[in-house]
């Protein structure tokens, strides 16, 4: 840096200090770039990187009767509020991924293709269920789920004991040769 810059720097951090307003704006020509790089660099995003070049500009001009340019360059004050800012953002992300993640784990649980095909064989399942015969089907809803026994199902449906065998044996067969083409398909 040469004499005559130091000389303009020190110029605008007096006056920056003493809250000129044009300082403002010749400090953020002057340093802006320097405080957007080192967010661009810490945080990835361009956007995120403007945000915090503005919000550092700010908050310096807002507490800049605490800025003592005989003690320090208002450039390395900016850094420090600038490395201050970032580590705020960087902590916002976190909560917001935080919050997302146990969002999307409340209200949309992962779901596994077996989870899926579970779904897709249930429904299927009380389709078909639903296209038997009403004797049959009432039959098979008693068996599983209501987890009668036969001799319990043919006691509650009047039916002879071999008859209900015989329903559960008929409709298992023809579920499982109409689900096994439903699997075939998919």
């Amino acid at each position: 840096m040469t004499t005559g810059d130091a000389d303009a720097a020190e110029s605008v951090e007096k006056s920056f200090a003493r809250g000129d307003d044009s300082a403002l704006a010749s400090a953020y020509e002057r340093w802006g770039g320097l405080v957007y790089s080192l967010a661009l660099r810490c945080l990835g995003d361009h956007e995120d990187a403007g945000d915090v070049t503005q919000q550092v500009f700010v908050l310096a001009w807002r507490s800049r009767e605490r800025c003592s340019p005989g003690t320090a360059p208002l450039a390395a004050w900016l850094v420090g509020i600038a490395r201050h800012v970032i580590a705020d953002q960087h902590a916002a992300r976190a909560r917001a991924h935080s919050i997302t993640s146990r969002v999307g784990a409340q209200y949309m649980p992962e779901t596994k293709e077996s989870d899926v095909d579970a779904v897709a064989d249930r429904l299927l399942l009380a389709a078909e269920l639903d296209g038997l015969p009403e004797t049959p089907r009432e039959v098979m809803r008693l068996a599983f789920f209501d987890d009668l026994t036969h001799a319990e199902i043919a006691s509650h449906l009047d039916l002879p004991l071999g008859t209900v065998k015989s329903h559960v044996r008929r409709s298992l067969e023809r579920l499982r040769s109409r689900l096994e083409g439903h699997r075939d398909v998919r």
